[in-house]
């Protein structure tokens, strides 16, 4: 009974201890089972960015007279109130009030400039009127002076020559006296005319100018010119413009109506990739509002100048794309999903990008125990090319198995390695419109054209 325990306890013993040791021992089948092949096909080089969408054209909604404004010393203004962003109007709707505040004030100043004014036209008619009648008085006077002289003269006929003589020159004194008087009285009643009249002209302009302000308060009421939807301006930080915003007279736009039927997704490209960007390039555009939703456009523009975001130290350079279609769900300032399709290589062998390893200056695979050289062409996101050191349908370790850094490496031959390092200078002192051409296709280990071989 004793023996029989002992065995049974020894057997127990033993299989707990081989349930932990095999429990406990690493397994590294996990990462045997991790692989994937190499493929063959067309190969795609794309830069992914995001993008907002914008009207390619739209209608400025302007704000008060630019002049007007400038007269009236106004260099800024402030929306007090404005429609909702994305509202749809007809031609003549009310879409905004500005601020009025400063204007009101500038009106009562000039109102008061006015009343000043008038004042000073009246009290120099006043003046001119006492200062003529005066002046005519005064003519009046001097004629009648000159009359009794000449009465005196008429009656002085039968005295002594002497006598005569004096009453003569007496008359001819008078006589220019009254004639500098009536010349002086034609330049009083010019001067008057003058200065009446430069009152008169400083009154007509300081109304002018009220008016003028008058007309322009109701420009301070901003009504759409044509049916559309009202889309807010975006300022120099990039927000939009809504109520509270400062608008300056140099840009004087409230608003905007875009025109929705063609459309633009404004993106940037960051400086690593820009180089791989060029104006005529197929893009694909996907809408993050409308998940699934797939429209076609093109590169049109490149900026010549790099520029920093806001909150970002890394450098972009802004690209507009003109998108193909048009759909009436498309509103300005969508976000979209913008794949720039940079390259497209045909009949090209290649896996993820994450298989190769690299070791100074060779890069590698691991498979079947060994580190595969291999010779590697362009890439993408995602998967490189690999012109020399694999075929098509082999296996290889996606995620390296334990002590695979241990692994041998098996080499190319050099006369292969050489031969694409040649190939790769002459790549880079090819121009540019010549890059693009497919390369040759690469699909046994040697370079060579090869057979496809069946899948391990």
């Amino acid at each position: 009974m004793k023996r029989k325990n002992l065995l049974i306890f020894s057997v127990s013993a033993l299989v707990f201890i081989l349930v932990i040791w095999y429990f406990s021992s690493p397994d590294d089948s996990g990462f045997e089972t991790i692989k994937t092949e190499v493929r063959f096909g067309r190969f795609v080089i794309d830069v992914t960015t995001t993008g907002e969408l914008e009207a390619r054209s739209s209608e400025k909604i302007q704000g008060p007279n630019m002049m007007g404004l400038r007269n009236a010393r106004i260099w800024q203004y402030t929306i007090e109130d404005i429609i909702p962003d994305g509202t749809v109007v007809d031609s003549g709707d009310w879409v905004a009030t500005l601020d009025r505040s400063d204007l009101e004030n500038k009106i009562k100043d000039q109102e008061l400039e006015v009343e000043k004014l008038q004042t000073q036209f009246v009290k120099s008619q006043l003046d001119t009127t006492m200062t003529m009648r005066a002046a005519r008085d005064e003519l009046i006077n001097l004629e009648y002076i000159l009359e009794e002289k000449q009465i005196v003269v008429d009656q002085s006929i039968y005295e002594p020559p002497a006598t005569r003589r004096q009453v003569q020159l007496d008359l001819e004194k008078t006589q220019r006296t009254y004639k500098q008087t009536q010349e002086n009285y034609s330049l009083k009643l010019q001067k008057a005319e003058a200065d009446m009249r430069e009152v008169e002209a400083n009154l007509l302009k300081a109304q002018r100018k009220l008016d003028a302000l008058n007309e322009l308060k109701s420009e301070f009421v901003i009504k759409a010119p044509k049916a559309g939807m009202v889309n807010y301006k975006k300022g120099w930080d990039g927000k939009k413009q809504g109520v509270g915003a400062q608008i300056s007279t140099w840009d004087n736009v409230v608003a905007t109506l875009p025109n929705l039927s063609a459309m633009n997704s404004k993106t940037y490209v960051n400086e690593i990739d820009i180089s791989k960007v060029a104006v005529g390039q197929k893009v694909e555009i996907e809408i993050d509002a409308f998940p699934g939703k797939k429209f076609t456009g093109e590169v049109h523009e490149m900026a010549n100048m790099g520029e920093q975001l806001q909150n970002s130290n890394a450098k972009v350079f802004e690209v507009l794309v003109f998108m193909n279609e048009f759909d009436s769900i498309l509103r300005p300032s969508m976000t979209t999903k913008n794949r720039i399709i940079t390259d497209v290589i045909d009949s090209v062998l290649y896996i993820p990008i994450e298989c190769v390893g690299a070791n100074d200056s060779i890069n590698y695979v691991y498979r079947k125990g060994k580190r595969q050289q291999v010779i590697l062409g362009k890439s993408n996101e995602s998967g490189i090319i690999i012109l020399a050191g694999l075929e098509e349908g082999d296996q290889v370790y996606l995620v390296p198995p334990k002590d695979a850094e241990k692994w041998p490496i098996r080499f190319l031959d050099r006369e292969i390695v050489e031969q694409f390092k040649e190939k790769e200078a002459e790549t880079v002192s090819t121009p540019p419109q010549q890059e693009l051409k497919k390369p040759e296709n690469r699909r046994g280990k040697q370079g060579g054209k090869g057979r496809r071989r069946p899948r391990e």
